[in-house]
């Protein structure tokens, strides 16, 4: 059946709206247009076999996007649960995350008080079948589909769990929230802690409920902590700036190619925190809403940033609503920070096709100025005030995360052990650590080198090619000896960086997100140097030049 050819109204309505344009430009779309509805219309009467005709429309429409940025992004009806999850942080489930290992899609966190948890499922159950269905050698994405369901339906899951074997559950669904803030407390004295994971319609309510609540407990300086923060709303970034600077500040100003895009976001209200001394935490994962928080308290001499160089996004999305229940995100602008610098740091739009972007030439960075005259620079996210960086792991510690030997034994632990201690004061003793090392010996699949090893030989076989190796053979021999991994030998070595990997994975059996969050604290070098920033008035004000 041949397809309708783009209707007659359509093609006027294209070409009034593209009055203005270059005639050349008026000319290339339309004939795009022309020749992607001739191809699709022969397709779907001469190709040899039936096309799915919706799903050949969603692969073409998202290799158009693609050739642009990741950001914008098509919502087929299908997976508009994508779009409401990044928006709201709420989707219909059970409230718990997977992983896959081997052919097996494991529990790896329920959340507290969600029906995962409800039910009685724990980390480290496996997950056989749904309703009947095997899971065997299903994608972590087909599991989490098949679990995830309108609130108030009922399914079967049957699992299989260390010690106990299968275990049948029904377990009905419910609208899961996944919390913006899901910790809070107290370091010290009078410095608190808020971890803030995302911008979703609720964060700044969210993150004022929390600092009240430290308030009430003593709380006069504040550590915000927007590691791993991908971003979200960006006016719920504008509503937390709101917090601590006083009404009437430019937080944000955005321009993009059309005029009506172009937008200043100003604090409304008077801030309810408008002295308490700030640390914000940041790293190379925190991105978007998160770069304007931070940059924007940055640029106003407001807090002190402290961590690693944020991601580098400096692009604003909308989404607009399209036929058939879909939706579509598209970039439509640039944000600038008070300074007016923009912290973009790829270039999307200049690579030729099938090119990767490329960060912004060091020649085309700018220089500009917080409210202080502290020097900042544009094109490379926010560079904190401190850097602390977190400590590469080391090959065996990355080894043992990335063969799941450490998960794999929290599971086995939590099932010989009914309590622990809270999270923040629970540490692994001699015997257990020395347990932990007879299991992981024990493994057949445990192999690794270590980067010095590679490198040496390496230069073994550039001295053997350039005829020098017999000279240095015998300290090449001894260097090699010690370079070499002895999984015993490194188990001891890197003791304290396993330890409090396996430490974090074990709390989380016993006091969900809530304790991991706690656990990590103890040994955060970022979260320590803000307390010792905060408790030093000096040399905050020296920082900011206040």
């Amino acid at each position: 059946m041949k397809l309708i050819q783009i209707p007659f109204f359509l093609l006027c309505f294209l070409c009034s709206v593209l009055i203005g344009h270059a005639q050349t430009n008026a000319f290339e779309t339309l004939k795009s247009l022309e020749i992607m509805d001739q191809i699709y219309e022969h397709l779907d009467l001469y190709f040899v076999d039936e096309t799915k005709n919706g799903q050949l429309a969603k692969t073409g429409i998202d290799a158009i996007l693609k050739e642009l940025d990741p950001y914008t992004v098509y919502y087929h009806e299908s997976n508009i649960e994508d779009y409401r999850l990044m928006t709201t942080g709420q989707y219909g489930g059970i409230g718990a995350l997977i992983r896959k290992i081997g052919d097996f899609s494991f529990i790896s966190e329920p959340y507290q008080g969600k029906p995962a948890q409800a039910a009685g499922l724990k980390a480290g159950d496996k997950i056989i079948s749904i309703d009947g269905k095997s899971m065997e050698k299903k994608t972590t994405e087909e599991v989490s589909d098949a679990l995830k369901g309108p609130k108030g339906t009922t399914f079967e899951l049957v699992v299989e769990r260390t010690g106990e074997g299968k275990k049948n559950f029904k377990i009905t669904r419910d609208e899961i929230k996944l919390p913006d803030v899901p910790y809070f407390g107290m370091l010290q004295a009078e410095v608190g802690y808020v971890k803030l994971n995302s911008f979703t319609q609720t964060a700044a309510a969210d993150v004022k409920s929390a600092i009240q609540k430290l308030q009430a407990q003593g709380m006069q300086e504040l550590v915000l902590d927007l590691r791993g923060n991908g971003g979200g709303l960006l006016i719920e970034a504008v509503k937390i700036v709101n917090f601590f600077v006083p009404k009437n500040q430019v937080v944000v100003t955005t321009k993009g190619r059309v005029a009506e895009e172009n937008r200043t976001y100003k604090t409304l209200e008077d801030p309810f925190l408008p002295t308490m001394p700030v640390v914000v935490l940041i790293d190379g994962a925190s991105a978007s809403a998160s770069e304007i928080l931070a940059g924007s308290l940055q640029d106003l001499d407001r807090a002190v940033v402290i961590g690693e160089t944020s991601f580098g996004k400096g692009l604003v999305q909308r989404t607009y609503d399209l036929k058939y229940g879909s939706k579509i995100k598209i970039t439509i602008a640039k944000y600038y920070t008070p300074s007016g610098r923009c912290v973009q740091r790829l270039e999307y739009y200049d690579k030729e096709n099938g090119q990767k972007p490329k960060e912004v030439a060091d020649s085309l960075l700018k220089t500009f100025y917080t409210k202080n005259g502290r020097p900042v620079i544009d094109g490379r996210g926010i560079d904190p005030d401190i850097e602390v960086s977190l400590a590469d792991l080391s090959r065996l510690a990355a080894m043992l995360l990335v063969k799941n030997h450490v998960f794999n034994y929290a599971t086995r632990y939590a099932s010989q052990n009914e309590n622990i201690k809270e999270a923040g004061s629970f540490t692994l003793t001699d015997d257990e650590y020395a347990a932990f090392k007879s299991y992981v010996l024990a493994q057949t699949d445990f192999d690794y080198t270590t980067a010095s090893e590679e490198a040496l030989r390496k230069m073994k076989e550039t001295a053997e090619k350039e005829g020098y190796f017999e000279d240095v053979a015998a300290q090449y021999d001894q260097m090699l000896e010690k370079v070499t991994p002895s999984k015993e030998r490194d188990l001891d070595k890197f003791r304290k960086e396993i330890s409090e990997l396996l430490e974090d994975e074990i709390i989380s059996r016993y006091y969900f997100q809530e304790g991991r969050a706690k656990q990590q604290l103890k040994a955060d070098p970022a979260v320590q140097k803000s307390v010792e920033i905060l408790q030093t008035p000096a040399q905050y004000n020296t920082i900011l030049k206040i």
